[in-house]
Formats: structure tokens, C-alpha cells, sequence
């Protein structure tokens, strides 16, 4: 690794003799934004790969953006966004194949040993550097002080980095939504579903959050999860994790607090992209209870994640694979957890069927603040029924049944479930 001056590091980007290089670039909250920066000043063509990017990005011909998870930087970009309908456990594969990176740009930490750490986002950022270094490619790295230095698979040796520069700036943190009474009920339902010894996949965000602090007082839970955040350091406080297992995640953000905490905890194991979300290895762990939100579940169990009235929004993420993985695992759960009214929109969340790309299906239940439809292994009629009568807010029901009559699944009026 070779520390040179943002000046020579713009010199090395132009100098790639490639029309419009494909550079993969850390995303979520660990954006290198001084090495984008420098992107952007030396390239007139690039083809940008980033994992839930933040905004700003430029928008301008010549930058095309790629990802399998569309953030606030990407999305709304029209023609300029490639987005990848995947799994993120196969975007490794991705790169070994059709889309093979040319440049990948790093957020990490400062030296120790020998090795830099990837800190907070580890995601698919190993295989694309693998594959670089494989092809010749070219490995940048921005050198910040206040990166946890975390353990795992996040650490790297510094061979592996060709130039990198130096920058100190303060890591991102989602804005905090507070309480929220109906999340506080949802979580309370989901609460029910998780015994002690369970192992947990959370998202972020107010239902996640809410079930964290409804788990407290279980005990030996231990977390695989493709990410986490401060929800995971309430709970290891209250003493609620099983101590001789490690948590294990790909990528994580918080408050700086939680930045804090994460920072060499050698509880903490950071693990690459194939490994937390390979629905084999989910499926190994004991009692798997994998929690997702959705932004529409329709009568057959379908639910959608990835599009809001046909315009994409985000991307399958990592559901798809934690949903089939717990379904697997010897009593595990596949959990769906959403409030039942959209309020911007004013209209259900639950609908007679989707009309965007399915993100998941075949759950073990659906959560919303109205209650619990405990679906697994139900006929699609009682699944229909439950769904309606548990899940969907009451000024959604008697439209949902005469829906639900038309696509021959129930009675216009609510029947016992079988």
C-alpha cells in the first residue's frame, strides 16, 4: 500500500486506459467520499457499483450507475441506473462473471499490524476485491482514524491495497425516528414468536428497533444478521446474547456511540456477503427468526419490498435468502412485519395482489399493529382469511374479502380458518 496525495491519486484514475471503468465503491453509511470525489474529478465515463448508496452522486451523462440495492444517491436515476434484480448472496458471483470490477474504493481504517479494517461495511466488498486484484485492477483506500477497526473478514492486509489516502471525517448516522406506538405493538406481537436461545436477522429502522427492546429479557439469543445496530448493543447490555457465540454480521450503522462500542469488540465478527446470507448456513442456526418489513403483502403471502406503485425503490436486499433460510432452520420462523395503513399514500399495505416484483413469499406469519396471521401451512384460502382478519387494517377488510371472492380465495364474509 502506497500513501499518496488525493492530487496523485486523481492522476492514477485518469490514467486508467479503460473508456468507462466499472469502479465498486463501499456503500450504506461507509461512502468514500473523498475518494468519489476524486472519481469524479478524473473521469469524464465510469460505471459506478455501490451497495445502498448515499446521496449526493453525480448526475450527469457519462456516470451509469449499478446495484442490486437501490439508496437515496441512486435512486430516481432513470436510464442512468442499471439496477440488478438479485440476492445480494449472488452478487459475488456477479463479479466472477458478466460484471467484473475494474476499480474498487475502500472506507477503511488506519493501519495496525500490517492490516487496515473495512470497519463498518464488508458486504460484498471482499469478493470485489478478490476479483480486481485476480484481473490487475486497481484497489484505493481512504485512510480515516475514526473507522471502528472491527474483526473478521473485515480486516485486510495492506498488501492487498494499491494506493491509498489519508482523511479523518466523522461516519454517517441514520437519523433517529424515536418511539412510534404502532411499531411498539408490532414488535410486541413479533416478541411472542422468539424464545429464548432463538438466533435473530433484524433490519433497521422503527419495527426492528421496537422488537429489539421487547426482547430484553430473553436470554442466550444470538445474532446472524446481515446487519445490525444499536438494537443489538441494548440487548448485550442487558445481558439478553449468549455470550460464547459471536455476533455476526456484513454491515452495520448507528450512533456514534454504537461506533464506539463495535470498535475492536471482539464480540463482533464482521463476515462477508456469502457467508451471512447463504440460506444453508442460516438455516444451521438454532431457532432462526428472521424479521423483515415489507411495503405491501397481498392475499396469497407475496410480499413486496422493492417497488412503490411500479417505480423501483430499493431491491430484494437480503429477504430472499433469510426468508427460505429460517423457513429451513430446525424451528425456525420467516416473520413479516409491517403497519397495515400507508398514511402519506392513506391507503392498506395489505392488498388483494401485488402488482410490483415480489421480494419473498410462503412466511411463517404477518405482523401488523392489528394483530398476527400465523400463515404457515395454511390453505391459500386461510391464508387470504387470516391475512384479512388479523393483518389488514379494519377499513381495508370488507374490500379484501370481495376481492378475496373474486380471485376464488374465500367469502365475502370473515369464516373460520382451516
Amino acid at each position: 500500500m502506497r500513501v499518496i496525495s488525493t492530487e496523485e491519486l486523481e492522476q492514477a484514475l485518469g490514467a486508467i486506459a479503460l473508456e468507462q471503468p466499472r469502479v465498486v465503491a463501499s456503500g450504506n453509511h461507509a461512502a468514500p467520499r473523498a475518494l468519489l470525489d476524486a472519481l469524479e474529478r478524473s473521469r469524464e465515463r465510469y460505471r459506478l457499483f455501490m451497495l445502498a448508496a448515499p446521496a449526493p452522486l453525480p448526475a450527469r451523462e457519462g456516470v451509469i450507475f449499478e446495484t442490486p440495492f437501490v439508496g437515496p444517491g441512486m435512486r430516481g436515476a432513470g436510464e442512468r441506473l442499471d439496477y440488478l434484480p438479485m440476492r445480494l448472496s449472488l452478487v459475488p458471483r456477479l463479479f466472477a462473471t458478466i460484471r467484473a470490477p475494474d476499480v474498487v474504493l475502500l472506507h477503511t481504517s488506519t493501519p495496525r499490524g500490517g492490516k487496515v479494517s473495512l470497519g463498518i461495511e464488508v458486504n460484498v466488498l471482499v469478493a470485489a476485491i478478490e476479483r480486481v486484484r485476480a484481473r490487475g485492477g486497481l484497489v484505493v483506500a481512504a485512510l480515516n482514524p475514526r473507522m471502528p477497526y472491527t474483526f473478521g473478514d473485515s480486516e485486510l492486509d495492506e498488501e492487498l491495497i494499491d494506493l491509498a489516502i489519508e482523511v479523518e471525517e466523522e461516519l454517517a448516522s441514520p437519523a433517529s425516528g424515536g418511539g412510534n406506538a404502532q411499531a411498539d405493538q408490532i414488535a410486541e406481537l413479533v416478541s411472542q414468536m422468539i424464545e429464548d436461545e432463538s438466533t435473530l436477522q433484524l433490519g433497521i429502522g422503527q419495527i426492528p428497533d421496537a422488537t429489539l427492546r421487547a426482547l430484553a429479557d430473553r436470554r442466550g439469543l444470538a445474532i446472524w444478521s446481515e446487519m445490525i445496530s444499536d438494537g443489538v448493543m441494548a440487548l448485550e447490555r442487558h445481558g439478553s446474547l449468549d455470550r460464547a457465540t459471536p455476533i455476526v454480521c456484513s454491515f452495520l450503522f448507528g450512533s456514534q456511540e454504537f461506533y464506539e462500542w463495535v470498535a475492536e469488540n471482539p464480540r463482533l465478527r464482521m463476515a462477508r456477503t456469502e457467508t451471512t446470507n447463504d440460506p444453508a448456513r442460516i438455516s444451521a442456526h438454532r431457532r432462526m427468526v428472521s424479521i423483515n418489513s415489507a411495503l405491501a403483502v397481498d392475499l396469497r403471502d407475496q410480499a413486496g419490498a422493492s417497488h412503490i406503485n411500479g417505480r423501483l425503490y430499493s431491491g430484494f436486499g437480503g429477504q430472499p435468502d433469510f426468508t427460505v433460510g429460517a423457513l429451513h432452520s430446525p424451528g425456525g420462523n420467516a416473520i413479516i412485519a409491517l403497519r397495515s395503513w400507508h398514511e402519506k399514500s392513506d391507503s392498506s399495505t395489505i392488498v388483494p395482489r401485488l402488482a410490483d416484483p415480489v421480494t419473498s413469499f410462503q412466511h411463517s406469519a404477518v405482523i401488523t399493529e392489528q394483530g398476527c396471521a400465523q400463515i404457515f401451512g395454511r390453505s391459500q384460502r386461510a391464508q387470504a382469511r387470516l391475512i384479512i382478519e388479523h393483518a389488514a387494517h379494519p377499513d381495508a377488510r370488507e374490500w379484501l374479502r370481495e376481492e378475496s371472492a373474486s380471485m376464488g380465495l374465500g367469502a365475502t364474509t370473515p369464516t373460520p380458518t382451516a
